[in-house]
């Protein structure tokens, strides 16, 4: 017996059907590949009655199985989470929380940003790695024995790593293995008693030789091509990097030029500024100080003299952001590996919280350093840069590198007058100047279809009627 989730209705919230145990992966291997001993001890340990299991799409075939095993050894109400809200490398902490779980168990693939609401074990789905391959991979594109490599992986590999470093060091003395940082806690560089420099990143620590940045080793990736990867790439674009991929038994140097890429970030940089309009994106409801980050990036924006309005609208694709055509360009909020979004297909450009602070904020600079995650933006945080402060004469003109157009940069100053996002009126050297602010509603007037309108006067007033009771599937009233 498994518990659905459903939104419908509290009725069908708590409906309990009968399910087949169908899985991909034979029943002998789910013990180990999904640590199911491992994750008994945790609900036992803990005394949780209700807990979230929130899988990804691929892995959703073995999920009544595992289920049945936790159950038949914990006694636990358990619910199955799938389809979630945003990236299911994320926890969804808000599905878990419509369900009163007291904690959540995440499987499959994981981006480990911090989250805080409710106790966490995470489950990466032990894959087989094979060594031999992976160190004749290895060899075959680090020839030189005193290389300085940093051995990365995807989160499923993580457990190959330590037999991996066995084979590899006595050849390779100098390559660095990489340790997952799984509690959840945001951590910073630093260094050690032997004053090498302690890197934390993404939920990946190593430990770089005294005098030595990371610009001097070369990456070396275990796992398949996707938003790892590039998150990596473009967070550490001065290094090389390799990759291993377990599925395929192969091993390739990383040939996606980084530079181009970094370009095309700029151009939807140039976007930004160009931008009166902006549509700040909620992509995640779950990592730790979205809320701080959301409220960081409106007060940069109206800073900047440009309107913003939010929007909170599940995973997105092209057809919902076309409809808001009054929007210049979209800023997304959303863990490290899910804010790197292609937006090539989208009306608008989608950019990072970092992109619109380099648009906006003119103390923070475009260089080689490159931020795909927000939190290293809030205060405190290591890429944290203040808001530029606004003086009398501080209104300065630039040239759009888009457009050729001479634009004006009409800075807001900071401070009670500067919150009230409705002011049309902007005092500036002793002048009264009318400014544009609501640009966003001018293009909605002037729309021939403006959405749904209450239409006062002209609709008649009727009397409630009773509605149709049940799901969509299966409504009371309808025949058999």
């Amino acid at each position: 017996m498994a518990n659905v989730f459903s939104s419908s209705s509290e009725a069908v919230l708590q409906r309990v059907v009968d399910v087949t145990v169908s899985t991909n992966t034979p029943l002998e291997n789910l013990g180990e590949l999904y640590q199911i001993r491992k994750t008994c001890d945790f609900i036992t340990k803990n005394d949780f009655k209700k807990v979230a299991l929130q899988f990804p799409d691929e892995l959703l075939v073995d999920s009544p199985a595992i289920a049945a095993e936790i159950e038949k050894e914990t006694q636990a109400t358990l619910f199955i989470l799938g389809d979630t809200s945003y990236g299911s490398c994320c926890v969804d902490e808000v599905a878990a929380e419509h369900v009163g779980a007291e904690c959540i168990v995440h499987y499959g693939r994981a981006c480990l940003s911090p989250c805080r609401r409710l106790p966490l074990m995470y489950v990466f789905e032990r894959r087989a790695v094979d060594l031999e391959k992976c160190t004749l991979a290895f060899r075959e594109l680090h020839p030189n024995t005193q290389s300085h490599v940093i051995i990365l992986y995807a989160v499923n590999y993580a457990h190959v790593i330590s037999p991996l470093l066995t084979l590899l060091t006595p050849d390779y003395p100098n390559i660095v293995g990489s340790t997952l940082i799984v509690e959840g806690e945001q951590c910073c560089s630093h260094s050690d008693g032997d004053k090498n420099q302690i890197v934390c990143q993404f939920g990946r620590q190593f430990a770089l030789k005294s005098g030595l940045s990371i610009t001097d080793y070369s990456m070396f990736y275990i796992g398949t091509e996707g938003a790892s990867l590039r998150n990596f790439m473009m967070t550490w674009n001065r290094c090389s990097f390799c990759s291993y991929d377990p599925i395929t038994l192969t091993g390739r140097t990383e040939s996606v030029n980084i530079n181009r890429a970094l370009m095309k970030r700029y151009y939807a940089i140039e976007r930004a500024r160009d931008a009166q309009v902006v549509g700040i994106l909620v992509g995640t409801l779950g990592v730790a100080d979205y809320l701080s980050i959301i409220q960081q990036l409106k007060e940069t924006i109206h800073r900047a003299g440009k309107k913003s309005y939010m929007f909170a609208m599940g995973k997105l694709n092209v057809a919902k952001l076309a409809n808001f055509l009054e929007i210049d360009i979209f800023v997304l909020i959303a863990c490290p590996e899910n804010s790197l979004l292609d937006s090539s297909e989208f009306y608008r450009p989608i950019v990072t919280p970092f992109e619109m602070e380099v648009a906006c904020n003119k103390n923070r600079e475009w260089s080689e350093e490159y931020v795909t995650d927000y939190h290293h933006l809030l205060p405190g945080g290591r890429s944290h840069v203040p808001l530029f402060d606004v003086r009398e004469d501080g209104d300065e003109t630039d040239v759009s590198l888009i457009t050729g157009a001479l634009r004006g940069t009409h800075l807001l100053p900071s401070g009670p007058a500067a919150s009230s996002s409705g002011s049309s009126l902007i005092s500036r050297n002793e002048t009264l100047t009318v400014a544009k602010t609501n640009s966003a509603a001018c293009f909605l007037a002037g729309r021939s279809w403006q959405g749904l309108e209450q239409k006062l006067g002209h609709t008649p007033v009727v009397k409630a009627v009773e509605g149709r009771r049940g799901i969509a599937i299966a409504y009371e009233d309808e025949g058999m």
